[in-house]
């Protein structure tokens, strides 16, 4: 071995025997003195604190820390001096070992090479006063200033690693409703100190029990467990903490964390920023605030989503702010009452709408961007969305929509049946949200429905290759370029509701709907559905106080069958069974009560029609009153047109000529049409003029034996005026007077439909023709009674046939 290396090894071997025999003397000195070595040190630091340091024992040990020197502190408790009164430990610690540096010792720096706490509990408390008990690191009043000689000079100490096991941490903050409480199972760090302050690598497996910045509104990341590594570090010139992770455990989810701690504000203010990918939603909502979380669990996601969270504030007092991004693709959403599928969205939520207010629920809003998704079959998207205010939600948003109709009838139920067309919707909304639904929407903008086949259900009336355009314009519905379209039956309308949002859902019954409708033809008997008593729809959700519903769709059954329309009509022709009417001009109202009938006019058998009055619908039967006017129409053709008005012993067959006539009358139709027998009651004024009755068989008989030598079978009548009254199955013929080219009579009596038929014939036998070129109206008169004058009567007897004979009554009446 070379002579040089042999001195080295005998210099180092020198040193470090030196250093060795130093740290066995200050372990032994240490040992020798313990007792006067740990007042020396519980004294010392009492002196530094504003209140009470205790320590239980104290320990050495050579190896642990060699070559430095290990200390075990056994029952370390720091209290404050106000400790009597609120009972709050700052430091209870079972085991507190720290490992001195012997080297750096002998430089004069206090550099401890490893501090490890162990049982122990830290909690810093703060009471409603403001009043903390960490003032127990303020130095008292009385103590004076050390100048720098007195402190002997000497760097402050340092720290190199450091170890927590076992211990409770809680920040308590009954001033400002704060608690932060964390039970560190491990928590070990390596700590690095460039010039700027200093660094730490860390290794944690934390509890978390509460980290409320309001503890009325509960705690986030509550009892979840919280692991991983994480940088920190310290800059003396900002005063801030910085902390980061790239793979933080909270709960069963692993987070991006990056923190900072601005420690040179009167009080600690932070920010944390978290980024975490493929979380479930329920999950997430665990992590939060129990009074976000109870709004969020009413929501869920079926697959996991990607959000980004930052949370900052003051550790001193005050809300914090938040504000979360979340990215949803191809997602189911759970929501009250119902699912949205592939949902594809952007999401933001801030408690921090408005920047000159608070961080609150009044002030919190949820923010959707390009949303997509599927609502019961239907496609939509909204382009922005937005809920404000949590304390009374109101949703806002632009919709749009495009689908085939059939997929509406998953969504109407039992209103309508849809099996061709489709349907474009481009809405903005803005509703209350009652109970996490939507409620009561508002909207503005337009639905069109195009080439649609359907079955209005209620009323099983069904409807084809119908077109419509709704516009929704400052509460009002406009209605325009609808074409409907029923068997034969095209229709071609607009129409308009005034004030429409505010009365559908909470007075359907005021709404009225303004038609004005126009068609080339129009087959009643396609819309006969509207006589019939409306079928139940059940809705799905009954406002309390009454039958009306905030739900747009489940309110649409009561709106179809309480709102009334204003329809005025311009038809070309009508069509009903037998009759038609043509240039048909007529205004209806229909309520939930009926029809009503005002200033009907058409032309129908070569003359006029114009009818008022209304339709009542009814549980067995659809009443009716109508006023009628009949002008110079074809009584032939009248007659052949309405059946003959339920007569049977004439019909249209027997008549000819022109009728003008009035009427006022009550009735019955049935759902289908069809007059009710018995049900007309009234009065109708009839005048006939160049008529003739035809094959009249009643009269026919009477001429065999009375006129055999007249024709009977065309009975030409010039002029007839008559008055009869209707009472169900009777007609009361008053007294008229009857004048034809073969007989004149004077009659007046009963004709029963059924039953009840008895009727005076007064029948001068002189022949008409013998007086047809009189032109005296007085001359005619005095001739009419001129000779024999049979007083008949056609009565009904006991087995119900009628039979002609000699008016026995009239000869008791005289």
């Amino acid at each position: 071995m070379p002579k040089w290396l042999k001195i080295i090894l005998k210099i180092v071997a020198g040193v470090v025997l030196l250093f060795m025999l130093l740290s066995v003397g200050l372990f032994i000195y240490i040992n020798t003195n313990k007792t006067k070595v740990l007042s020396l040190i519980t004294s010392t630091l009492n002196k530094n604190l504003d209140g009470n340091l205790s320590i239980g024992d104290m320990e050495t040990t050579f190896f642990k820390g060699f070559p430095g020197i290990s200390v075990s502190l056994k029952n370390v408790i720091i209290k404050d001096k106000r400790w009597a009164e609120h009972k709050h430990t700052l430091l209870s610690a079972k085991d507190f070992d720290v490992s001195i540096n012997t080297a750096a010792l002998l430089r004069g720096t206090i550099r401890i090479s490893n501090i490890e706490i162990s049982n122990a509990a830290i909690e810093l408390y703060k009471d409603s006063t403001g009043y903390s008990n960490t003032s127990v690191f303020k130095k008292k009043k009385d103590q004076p200033k050390k100048t720098t000689e007195d402190d002997g000079g000497g760097s402050s100490a340092e720290f190199g690693r450091f170890t927590l096991n076992n211990v409770s941490f809680a920040v308590n903050n009954q001033a400002n409703n704060k608690l932060f409480a964390f039970d560190i199972n491990k928590l070990a760090g390596k700590m690095a100190y460039p010039d700027s302050g200093w660094r730490a690598a860390l290794d944690l497996k934390v509890m978390a029990r509460s980290m409320a910045f309001n503890t009325d509104k509960g705690s986030f990341i509550k009892d979840k467990e919280i692991s991983g590594q994480m940088l920190a570090g310290y800059n003396e010139e900002s005063n801030k903490i910085y902390v980061s992770s790239k793979g933080l455990k909270i709960g069963y989810d692993v987070f991006q964390v990056n923190a900072l701690f601005d420690t040179g504000r009167k009080e600690t203010e932070f920010a944390i920023h978290l980024n975490v990918n493929k979380i479930m939603w329920r999950s997430a909502s665990l992590l939060l605030a129990d009074n976000i979380r109870k709004t969020l669990d009413k929501f869920n996601m079926s697959k996991p989503i990607d959000l980004k969270a930052s949370i900052s504030g003051s550790l001193g007092g005050g809300d914090p702010f938040l504000y979360v991004e979340g990215k949803i693709k191809d997602n189911t959403l759970t929501i009250p009452g119902s699912k949205i599928d592939s949902c594809t969205f952007d999401a933001v939520f801030t408690n921090h709408v408005d920047k000159t207010k608070g961080y609150d629920d009044a002030n919190s809003a949820i923010h959707l961007y390009k949303f997509s998704g599927r609502y019961n079959h239907l496609p939509f998207i909204i382009d922005t969305g937005s809920i404000v205010n949590f304390e009374k939600p109101v949703a806002t948003g632009n919709f749009r929509s495009s689908f085939a109709l059939a997929n509406m009838n998953y969504l109407l139920a039992d209103i309508a049946k849809f099996s061709k067309g489709s349907a474009d919707m481009n809405l903005r909304y803005k509703a209350d949200v009652v109970n996490y639904t939507i409620n009561k929407p508002f909207i503005a903008g337009v639905i069109n429905f195009k080439n649609a086949d359907a079955v209005y259900l209620p009323r099983n009336l069904a409807f084809k290759n119908t077109s419509l355009s709704l516009n929704f314009i400052k509460g009002n519905l406009i209605l325009n370029n609808i074409r409907v379209q029923s068997g034969h039956s095209v229709v071609m309308m607009n129409g308009r509701v005034n004030n429409f949002l505010n009365f559908y859902y909470d007075e359907p019954e005021k709404i009225l709907l303004t038609w004005n409708i126009k068609s080339p033809e129009l087959r009643l008997a396609e819309f006969m559905g509207f006589l019939g008593n409306r079928k139940n729809v059940q809705t799905k959700t009954v406002r309390r106080g009454g039958s009306n519903s905030g739900n747009i769709i489940d309110q649409l059954g009561n709106v179809l069958d309480k709102g009334n329309a204003e329809m005025h009509m311009d038809v070309a022709k009508v069509y009903y069974k037998k009759f038609l009417a043509t240039d048909v001009r007529a205004n209806l109202l229909t309520t939930s009560d009926g029809i009503i009938i005002k200033d009907v006019g058409l032309k129908h058998a070569n003359g006029t029609l114009r009818l008022n009055g209304k339709l009542l619908q009814g549980a067995n039967l659809n009443r009716f009153n109508l006023n009628t006017t009949v002008s110079n129409v074809d009584i032939r053709q009248f007659f052949y047109s309405f059946d003959n008005f339920g007569l049977s012993a004439i019909t249209y067959e027997n008549l000819k000529g022109y009728l003008s006539a009035k009427a006022n009358i009550t009735g019955g139709v049935t759902d289908n049409g069809t007059l009710v027998p018995r049900s007309i009651h009234g009065t109708t004024l009839v005048s006939l003029r160049n008529s003739a009755l035809l094959n009249f068989d009643p009269l026919i008989k009477v001429g065999k034996f009375a006129f055999p030598f007249r024709d009977l079978k065309n009975i030409e009548i010039p002029k007839l005026d008559a008055k009869f009254d209707l009472e169900g199955d009777k007609i009361i013929i008053n007294p008229m007077q009857f004048s034809s080219s073969v007989l004149n009579a004077d009659i007046s009596g009963v004709y029963g439909l059924n039953h009840g038929t008895n009727i005076a014939f007064d029948v001068p036998l002189r022949n008409p023709k013998k007086d047809e070129d009189i032109t005296d109206k007085d001359e005619l008169q005095k001739r009419r009674y001129r000779g024999i004058v049979l007083h008949l009567a056609a009565k009904e007897d006991e087995t119900g046939k009628v039979k002609i004979g000699f008016n026995k009554d009239r000869k008791k009446k005289d």
